[in-house]
C-alpha cells in the first residue's frame, strides 16, 4: 500500500515537473518570437522613414504631369517619362555642374586623406612641445562651427597674403583666390578643411591602437621615419584612409558652406538647387511648344524632386559599389561602438 502511495505521489511530481518545463519552453520561444516580432516592426518602420523621401524622389522622377491630378497614382506612375530629368537638369546646367563638383571632390578627397594622415600619424607617436594644446586646438575644431570663421575666412583669401610678401613684391593688398578652387585646397592642406578635425583624430586614435613594435622592428633594420611610415604603417591604416576617403568624399559632394563662400561664379552641384523650380527664356519658350506648365506648382514640385534626385545620384551609387567595404572600414576603424 505504502508503495502504490509512493509510485503515485512520484508519478505525480514527475508530470508537474514536465507540464512546468513544458511550459517555460513555450513561454521562452513565446518571448523570443515577440521578440523579434517587435524588432522587425521597428526596423521596418526606421527603414521606411529613411527610404521614404527617396522612394518618392525614385517616383516623381518618371512620373507623367497627367499622374499629378490621378488619386490612384501613388509611387508607381502609369506614364513612364524621362521628360522629368530632361528639365531638371537643363535647370542647373547639370553637366558642368557635375565636372565641377567631381573634380573638386576627388581632388579634395586625396589632399585632405593624405594631410590629416600625416598630421593624424604625428600627433599619435612623435613627442613634440605643445602637442597636448596643439592637439585639443584639433578638437575645439570640431566643436565650433565653420558659420563663426566665415567673416575671417573670406578676408583672408579675398586678400591672400603670406607674411606680407605678395604686398612687399606688387604693391597690392594681396591676391584674390575667390572663385577658384585654390581656398579649398589651402585649407585642406593646412588641416583646416572640412571636418579635418575629426579625420584627425580618426587616424590619431588608429596608429595609437597599432603595436609599436613594428615599427621598433623596422628602425632596427635601417629604415628610417618616412620609410617606416610609408612602408609599415600606411598599409597597416587602409580601413581608416578608407574611411576617412569616403567621408571626405560625401562631405565635400554636399558641401554649401564653403561653396558658397569661395564660389561666385563656378557652378557646383550643392549650390544650384536655388535654380531649380526656375525657367530661362528659352524653357519658357520651349513650354510655349510642349505640354509642361511652367506656373503649375505641383509641377515645379516635381522638378524639385527630380533635381534633388539626380543630384544625390552619384553618392547613391557609390554608397552601392562600396556599402560592403565602406561598413567594414568604419568597424575595423573602431567608429562605432
Amino acid at each position: 500500500m505504502l508503495q502504490n502511495i509512493t509510485k503515485i505521489k512520484v508519478n505525480d511530481f514527475t508530470e508537474v515537473l514536465k507540464r512546468n518545463i513544458f511550459n517555460k519552453k513555450y513561454a521562452n520561444r513565446a518571448r523570443q518570437w515577440t521578440w523579434k516580432f517587435v524588432r522587425s516592426v521597428f526596423l521596418l518602420g526606421f527603414c521606411f522613414v529613411i527610404l521614404y523621401p527617396v522612394i518618392t524622389m525614385l517616383s516623381r522622377a518618371f512620373m507623367d504631369k497627367v499622374d499629378i491630378y490621378d488619386n490612384t497614382v501613388l509611387w508607381i506612375p502609369k506614364h513612364f517619362t524621362l521628360e522629368n530629368i530632361k528639365i531638371a537638369a537643363d535647370m542647373i546646367d547639370y553637366w558642368p555642374a557635375f565636372k565641377n563638383s567631381m573634380i573638386l571632390a576627388v581632388t579634395i578627397t586625396i589632399v585632405q586623406t593624405l594631410s590629416c594622415l600625416f598630421i593624424g600619424y604625428g600627433f599619435a607617436r612623435f613627442n613634440f612641445k605643445l602637442r597636448g594644446i596643439l592637439f585639443g586646438l584639433v578638437i575645439f575644431t570640431i566643436i565650433v562651427p565653420p558659420q563663426l570663421l566665415m567673416v575671417s575666412i573670406y578676408l583672408h583669401f579675398r586678400f591672400f597674403d603670406v607674411f606680407g610678401i605678395v604686398k612687399a613684391i606688387t604693391g597690392q593688398r594681396g591676391i584674390n583666390l575667390l572663385d577658384t578652387f585654390a581656398p579649398f585646397y589651402l585649407l585642406a592642406v593646412t588641416g583646416q578643411g572640412i571636418k579635418n578635425g575629426l579625420f584627425i583624430y580618426i587616424f590619431r586614435q588608429f596608429f595609437r591602437g597599432m603595436p609599436k613594435e613594428t615599427e621598433e622592428a623596422a628602425f632596427v633594420d635601417g629604415a628610417g621615419p618616412f620609410r617606416t611610415f610609408a612602408q609599415i604603417m600606411v598599409p597597416g591604416a587602409i580601413t581608416a584612409i578608407v574611411t576617412v576617403a569616403l567621408f571626405s568624399f560625401v562631405w565635400q559632394w554636399n558641401d554649401t558652406t564653403y561653396a558658397s563662400l569661395f564660389l561666385k561664379n563656378t557652378k557646383v552641384l550643392p549650390l544650384t538647387y536655388e535654380f531649380l523650380g526656375t525657367f530661362s527664356p528659352e524653357m519658357q519658350q520651349e513650354a510655349m511648344l510642349t505640354t509642361f506648365d511652367t506656373s503649375n506648382p505641383y509641377f515645379v514640385a516635381m522638378l524639385k524632386s527630380t533635381g534633388v534626385l539626380i543630384m544625390m545620384l552619384p553618392l547613391i551609387i557609390l554608397y552601392a559599389f562600396a556599402q560592403r567595404f565602406f561598413i567594414e572600414s568604419i568597424e575595423r576603424a573602431g567608429i562605432v561602438g
